[in-house]
């Protein structure tokens, strides 16, 4: 059995790849590159499911016999700003937004929001769609509080300013292993490993 990752994005690749290596599936993996390039997806669903599953389901046209397409679709959603950016985090900046520009948008955003009501939770949705049309969606989140500053050089997106509640830590001062046993996407990983050992003995 073979997984391909549905995305573009370099740093969830390193993240998942190594995530899937942790686990000792022992299946390969693949980026989209191999089945000639993600195919252009327009992420215009309204939840994380939504465009996680359209991402899947459009590498899965490409897909070999043996092969499982997974999507990630993933982001922050602040308390104070009614769960936004939610899906729009990626692009919270604008279309083709840097990392950067949408951390230094969502520094500024929160200025004026007080201590004591800056919670937010990073939410992740891994979808996996098979050759054979098999569909699974994989949930992960993690609640945590958003800091005034950056602190930490590790992870990417908004991991500078994001402290998981119980640590005192954000989750860009953690080292990958760390970062990956609590986070959104570490848990919607062991999920989908969970149902993927599941999912091989019955073929």
């Amino acid at each position: 059995m073979k997984l391909y990752l549905a995305t573009t994005n370099a740093h969830k690749i390193v993240e998942l790849e190594s995530m899937l290596e942790d686990a000792g599936l022992g299946y390969e993996v693949h980026g989209a590159d191999t089945l000639g390039g993600m195919p252009p997806v327009v992420e215009d669903q309204d939840t994380f499911t939504g465009n996680a599953l359209k991402k899947a389901r459009a590498l899965a046209e490409r897909l070999p016999e043996d092969g499982i397409a997974l999507a990630d679709d993933s982001g922050i959603c602040i308390d104070a700003f009614d769960g936004a950016p939610g899906v729009y985090s990626a692009r919270y900046a604008g279309e083709g937004a840097s990392d950067e520009a949408n951390l230094v948008k969502l520094i500024s955003e929160m200025e004026t929001v007080p201590d004591g009501q800056r919670g937010g939770r990073f939410v992740c949705r891994l979808a996996a769609v098979s050759a054979t049309g098999q569909e699974a969606v994989f949930e992960g989140e993690i609640e945590g509080e958003i800091l005034r500053e950056r602190r930490g050089q590790n992870g990417f997106g908004y991991d500078p300013v994001f402290k998981p509640i119980g640590r005192n830590r954000t989750t860009a001062e953690m080292a990958p292993e760390e970062k990956a046993a609590i986070s959104h996407r570490g848990r919607a990983m062991r999920a989908f490993t969970d149902w993927l050992s599941s999912f091989a003995q019955e073929l």
